[in-house]
């Protein structure tokens, strides 16, 4: 999966660098397909690549994870 990421990555910042220096007819099209494809491919897949096994709870401001963080706190200062 993180090769499939990086590789559509370097694929749309090719994209665009190129929109950049190759004076064409349609370097306007070639960074806005980089673009929407780093917004639309390439952000969508790493957020699912990173958050896959994660636990949305324990991210989540609730009583129990405040507390946990005081409690860290506190032992820190100590």
């Amino acid at each position: 999966m993180k090769y499939i990421i990086l590789i559509s990555f370097l694929i749309c910042f090719g994209s665009i660098l190129a929109g950049y220096f190759i004076e064409t007819p349609y370097t306007q099209k070639l960074i806005g397909f980089g673009v929407l494809g780093l917004f639309f491919i390439v952000f969508p897949l790493f957020s699912y690549y990173r958050w896959k096994d994660k636990d949305v709870k324990d991210y989540m401001l609730t009583k129990e994870n405040l507390d946990k963080m005081r409690e860290s706190q506190k032992e820190k200062k100590l």
